[in-house]
């Protein structure tokens, strides 16, 4: 379990929370499969630097009983899925609390499970992780909050549904009425209707107004995070009728809030909302393009520096810079330290995972060898195989530079099936290209421990998406604050994090994916081999990693702009013409802003 994760304590007053951040999926601990990605890695950073500057939230999910799944590889690379069951009953404490709602025509009942999220100075941001399966409950209901992205778009719906409604009438039985619901992708964006009916009180939603609605929107944040039109959730109006119910169903169309006659969870969430972010610069732009009448802002991710900092860098910072726990900030302070000493915790990093890896597959790996790595959920547009696009002048590189090693590793959704044959066509050249001097490995079963491993321990970060489908991207982040360089497309957050040879390199855009491997191989080649054969000047280019971004892309400074920007921004004073404010505002405000700072 993360050091800073902890199973729930009854002691917490959430009354007293003024925002709730709602997500489909949330990683709380390496033990728990309530994730499957980097949704829910992002979603539980969120949680894990909120609980360690005090902020006032509370967080709500679903509790997964199957998980996600277990991937499980063939010699050949062909994936299957298992299933991860867990038992909440046995690992968490029950909110000791039941609500009802009305889906699907018939009564469902909602109970939930709580876990603590513990920050360093002890302050605890709980996570009620929704569940259908009581007693009374249809068999098929019961089912309902089994499997994180599984079965059709009508079980989707529902799922959506429970995360939504049931949240809000969850959180509210318990008497926390928060002033701002975070809705962390669209899966959430139903919640904004159970809002209505609670303004309503009681009366049909069928005579909700204008005012009505803005009364939820001004309540209400959204965070898109993807620029892949699969991304964004949609059913049928037939489905939606069946589901919600006509009332809710009647009163969706009536707000506008469908798109191409579809119930489009993104539109609802973007109606609903007084704030909408993109997670990147280059992201909000595109999101602003793809959603040209609403006002989309950007907040580029981050990734809480705690969790994914080994061992070795954590002792290092303790000893030097301690308050960076408290304030990534301070990893700027890294220059003060001797880089030689950087160099030798990501040794130690590097060959703590070839340690596992021998461990686990039985391939033994060089730790003088540079060594790339490339994990991440295996979906097209990332072209996970543009490492191996000319395998001729692969194979020739690595004998020039000395030797290559490249660790793979990411699950494909059980549905997408192209996502698989990447997968096996990464096996298959590892198998036709693997010699004395190049060594392609792909590693089953990516997750939370395997991910910190690799960020960890690889000597480069590989990024290939395919411009502009990378919302953002956390994974090089995790690298960065760990002195790993990416060598990556520009796209999401490596616009902003590329300082070309002094944080890691951009491969150039091309007209097409050969012109791409070139840059990529003429990087490998003429920059990063050589700079990686210099151990002073990699020590630099490390330090310079964690000085420059580590400092920046992290959860800490990410929650600190949504504080300020989204959820309780100060209104913005003309200079020309200056207003007072009572003096009392003016400390709560300062007072809320240095709780995060």
């Amino acid at each position: 379990m993360s050091p800073s994760t902890a199973p729930s304590s009854d002691t917490i007053n959430i009354c007293s929370r003024t925002i709730a951040y709602f997500s489909m999926e949330i990683a709380l601990s390496p033990t728990l499969p309530t994730y499957s990605g980097g949704l829910g890695m992002l979603a539980g950073d969120t949680l894990r630097s909120a609980a360690d500057t005090g902020a006032p939230m509370v967080a709500v999910s679903l509790a997964h009983r199957r998980g996600y799944f277990r991937q499980i590889l063939s010699d050949l690379g062909q994936q299957t899925e298992a299933d991860v069951p867990w038992s909440p009953e046995s690992t968490l404490p029950s909110a000791n609390q039941i609500i009802a709602l009305t889906l699907q025509g018939r009564q469902l009942l909602v109970r939930a499970w709580r876990f603590d999220v513990k920050g360093v100075t002890g302050h605890v941001i709980p996570v009620y992780l929704l569940d259908t399966d009581v007693e009374g409950n249809d068999p098929w209901d019961r089912k309902l909050t089994d499997h994180l992205y599984g079965g059709d778009s009508y079980y989707r719906l529902c799922q959506e549904a429970v995360l939504g409604l049931g949240g809000i009438a969850l959180l509210h039985a318990l008497g926390c009425k928060p002033e701002v619901y975070h809705m962390n992708e669209g899966h959430a964006a139903l919640l904004s209707i159970a809002l209505l009916e609670e303004h309503l009180a009681g009366e049909p939603l069928a005579q909700a107004t204008d005012s009505d609605r803005d009364a939820v929107r001004k309540q209400c944040v959204f965070t898109t995070h993807t620029p892949v039109p699969a991304g964004h959730d949609q059913f049928g109006i037939d489905q939606m009728y069946q589901v919600l119910g006509q009332d809710r169903a009647a009163a969706i169309e009536a707000a506008g809030c469908l798109h191409n006659g579809l119930l489009n969870m993104t539109y609802l969430a973007l109606h609903f909302s007084r704030y909408v972010n993109g997670v990147a610069m280059q992201h909000g732009k595109v999101s602003q393009q793809m959603f040209p009448e609403y006002k989309v802002h950007s907040i580029t991710n981050g990734v809480h520096a705690a969790t994914w900092l080994s061992a070795p860098f954590q002792e290092l910072f303790d000893d030097e810079i301690p308050e960076w726990r408290t304030d990534n900030n301070y990893f700027r302070s890294v220059y003060g330290i001797d880089p030689a000493r950087i160099a030798a915790c990501h040794m130690k990093n590097k060959h703590r995972l070839f340690a596992t890896l021998a461990k686990r597959t039985g391939h033994y790996f060089n730790p003088g060898v540079l060594t790339l790595g490339f994990a991440r959920r295996v979906a097209t547009y990332k072209r996970a195989s543009l490492l191996l696009n000319d395998p001729s002048r692969l194979v020739a590189l690595a004998e020039k530079i000395g030797g290559l090693q490249i660790l793979f590793a990411g699950k494909a959704h059980p549905a997408d099936n192209a996502g698989k044959s990447l997968i096996r066509e990464v096996y298959s050249a590892a198998i036709k290209l693997n010699s004395l001097s190049l060594k392609i490995y792909y590693i089953e079963n990516y997750d939370w421990e395997l991910g910190a491993l690799l960020t960890q321990g690889v000597d480069v970060w590989v990024n290939t998406p395919r411009r502009p489908y990378e919302a953002s991207g956390t994974s090089g982040m995790k690298a960065a604050v760990n002195g790993v360089p990416s060598l990556s497309i520009l796209d999401g957050w490596w616009i902003e994090g590329c300082a070309e040879n002094t944080t890691g390199w951009a491969i150039e855009d091309g007209e097409n994916e050969e012109a791409e491997a070139d840059s990529l191989y003429d990087k490998l080649e003429q920059r990063v081999a050589p700079l990686f054969s210099n151990p002073q000047a990699w020590a630099k280019l490390q330090q310079h990693c964690i000085g420059i971004n580590g400092a920046f892309f992290n959860t800490h400074r990410m929650l600190r702009q949504y504080y300020s920007d989204a959820y309780f921004p100060q209104p913005v004073v003309p200079s020309a013409e200056p207003q007072a404010q009572p003096l009392a505002a003016t400390v709560e405000a300062t007072t809320a802003v240095r709780s995060l700072a």
